[in-house]
């Protein structure tokens, strides 16, 4: 096969890993880092009323498609009550019905949600009609059209006009036109109604927006009004208080317009409280129930489908094909010699069990005694299966005898040695002392101690917590594994030990 397709394969094999953990990551917020956490927050709204005795019905506003936020799961919480969702272009709202109820009635709305700064696009609808100029009183008239004026000779367009129309009606130095304006009190609903009538004096299409500020451990909490504008492309929203445009990361966008917030027939007017609350969720179960919201099947077709034992299976098999990788470049571009490929993988892998440094200590330990017990065999001139049987049940005695000494000297980490893969063990001993016999013991050394430097690099790559999360989460990552494989594969120049190898044919030719 020629490189070029080669090179083909592997860009298509990337070019599609890429595209899917893109896709995962932006569509479904799937983290890229491990213990990811997003703050999750949770609002209640209570409505409580006394039921007449007959027929009631409820219709109460409940947010849709809130600005800055992914709405995660809602419920619903009436007894006896049918429940049913209507929404338009603008709003949303929930109706309880039931055929008979008296007395008090309590009826609860709760939603979870997290932030997102993927869902903080405009508010287009279409576009409004311009108001009618208002037949303003006397004199509220006249300083309605003074402070109109002056606002419009400081301002460029419809977003500066209001903001410059909000911080001369906020000032803590009001003049007379200011202080017959501001009769109502300031940030209440009827002062924004105000507000509105008086952009209408300038031709600007304005309407009520009510927020609910967002504050951790909110027993009580009320919807707040701002004000919306509209500028012939989009809704811009003010904090009518500081004159701060857009909505901030505080405030959950909870309904538009001036209707009541719950309307009830068949009984009393309701009272509404809201609680509010928020504790972390890692990023991963945000995803979850995001997909769930969404209605995408894409995480029932993820190893997170599977249950949580299997989970964990995976979550060190996902991370062999990296350790191959390591040994991959180690020899083919460093030149590294060792026992095979995959012995230093397995290798690794045991050394997650008794951590790097005792793994390590007590590696080298069973193979200098083995390999000490396998020369001495082969001068009992064993068949081969034999030998390898005995090489095997004195591997096994090894370790238990090395378990048993753990024990009395109280190092737990000793304990962990039979977890080791027993059978890489024997056939290391056994390919060393093939080695040490046919090539001298300089060479055995050699490739034992590459295999060992290979296990230890092979286990950092695979215990890495970053890399591990990254696999297991975008388990298509393994493609870049396997294209940067391939293109290693057609590799067949100079490797970086070699340099050393021939540093004296490298000097003759450096000479004049």
């Amino acid at each position: 096969m020629k490189i070029s397709k080669i090179s083909v394969i592997a860009l298509v094999l990337t070019a599609l890993a890429v595209g899917a953990v893109y896709y995962k990551h932006k569509r479904l917020g799937l983290p890229l880092q491990p213990a990811q956490q997003s703050e999750v927050w949770t609002v209640e709204a209570k409505l409580q009323f006394r039921a007449n005795g007959g027929p009631v019905k409820v219709q109460f506003y409940i947010p849709r498609s809130p600005p800055g936020f992914i709405k995660l799961n809602e419920d619903f919480i009436s007894s006896n009550y049918g429940l049913a969702t209507e929404a338009d272009g603008l709003n949303r709202q929930a109706l309880w019905a039931v055929r008979r109820a008296k007395g008090k009635q309590v009826l609860y709305y709760r939603m979870e949600f997290v932030q997102s700064s993927d869902s903080t696009g405009p508010r287009t609808t279409p576009r409004p009609a311009y108001p009618p100029v208002p037949e303003y009183e006397e004199p509220l008239g006249s300083a309605v059209m003074a402070l109109l004026d002056e606002v419009r000779s400081h301002s460029a367009d419809v977003a500066t006009f209001t903001r410059e129309l909000l911080l001369r009606l906020n000032t803590s130095q009001p003049d007379q036109n200011i202080s017959l304006i501001n009769k109502s009190g300031h940030g209440s609903a009827e002062w924004v109604r105000q507000l509105v009538r008086i952009l209408a004096g300038a031709r600007i299409p304005a309407r009520i927006v009510y927020v609910l500020p967002l504050q951790d451990l909110v027993k009580h909490g009320s919807l707040v009004p701002w004000i919306e504008v509209h500028n012939d492309f989009q809704w811009i929203a003010f904090n009518p208080v500081t004159g701060a445009q857009g909505f901030s990361d505080d405030v959950l966008v909870w309904r538009t317009g001036d209707d009541p917030l719950v309307t009830v027939s068949g009984g009393t007017p309701a009272e509404v409280d809201f609680s509010i609350s928020r504790h972390a969720l890692s990023q991963v179960s945000i995803a979850e129930q995001w997909a769930r919201q969404t209605d995408s099947r894409l995480m029932d077709f993820s190893l997170f489908a599977l249950p949580v034992q299997t989970q964990n299976v995976y979550r060190i098999i996902l991370m062999v094909p990296l350790g191959a990788l390591v040994i991959v470049l180690l020899r083919n571009l460093v030149g590294l010699a060792t026992f095979g490929t995959f012995m230093p993988v397995l290798i690794a892998l045991a050394f997650r069990e008794t951590s790097l440094l005792w793994g390590v200590i007590m590696f080298t330990m069973l193979v200098i005694l083995g390999l000490a017990l396998r020369l001495y065999l082969e001068k009992l001139k064993l068949l081969l299966v034999p030998r390898l049987a005995a090489v095997l049940t004195i591997v096994i005695l090894l370790i238990a005898l090395f378990s048993i000494v753990s024990v009395q000297l109280e190092l737990e980490r000793g304990l962990s040695v039979a977890l080791f893969p027993v059978v890489i063990l024997a056939m290391t001993i056994e390919r060393m002392s093939i080695v040490w016999e046919e090539n001298g013991s300089q060479e055995a050394l050699k490739l034992g101690t590459g295999s060992l430097i290979a296990a230890v690099l092979g286990y950092l790559v695979m215990t890495h917590p970053g890399l591990s999360h990254v696999v297991f989460v975008f388990p298509e990552t393994l493609l870049i594994v396997l294209a940067i494989t391939l293109l290693v594969g057609r590799y067949t120049g100079y490797r970086l030990l070699e340099l050393w190898r021939f540093r004296g044919l490298i000097k003759e030719a450096d000479k004049p």
